[in-house]
């Protein structure tokens, strides 16, 4: 199935729903599409596809991240890192901080659970101000793992994710708004 195929295929199932969570907000609903086996294996495999033998594991990052990096992991034969919200991991964890727009938010991996060098590749559903998937990646390397690069179903581009990111990580998105 070519990219403009899995284009297609993803767009014919995503739900836009006007004004959510708040007025003047048009937000991409992704669950019709993870709800749709063929359009959610293909999502998967597009997500992995321009990191081709470049990455060792997927990093999931809470909560939709979980559900494409799993999907693609399965795909690619890739072990998955769950890069989770703060307080809901059990062992020793590095932890990173983001700015939000009112206040700060964290996440955590567990400290460890990766040989150092690990090439880490980090999914997530949507890439908007950069804020959470910078930190995510920012998080991998201070775990002593390097980043095989940013891969997302969905990029805002007005919100200016891919510039906060800089140059320091190539970033995929399948779709752009």
């Amino acid at each position: 199935m070519t990219e403009h195929d899995v284009r297609a295929l993803v767009e014919a199932h995503l739900a836009t729903i006007p004004d959510f969570p708040e007025p003047g907000v048009l937000f991409r609903d992704l669950t019709p599409v993870f709800a749709n086996g063929p359009a959610f294996h293909a999502l998967s495999e597009a997500l992995t596809a321009p990191f081709a033998d470049r990455f060792d594991v997927l990093a999931g990052v809470e909560a939709r991240g979980f559900l494409l990096a799993g999907a693609a992991s399965v795909l690619s034969g890739a072990g998955v890192l769950p890069v989770r919200k703060a307080g809901k991991l059990p062992r020793k964890v590095l932890t990173e901080e983001y700015a939000l727009e009112y206040g700060t938010a964290a996440l955590e991996v567990h400290e460890g659970e990766l040989p150092p060098g690990t090439r880490v590749l980090v999914v997530d559903d949507v890439l908007a101000t950069g804020g959470t998937v910078g930190a995510a990646a920012r998080l991998i390397e201070r775990a002593g793992w390097e980043v095989a690069g940013v891969a997302v179903a969905i990029e805002l581009v007005d919100l200016g994710g891919r510039e906060a990111l800089g140059d320091r990580y190539e970033v995929y998105s399948l779709l752009q708004y």
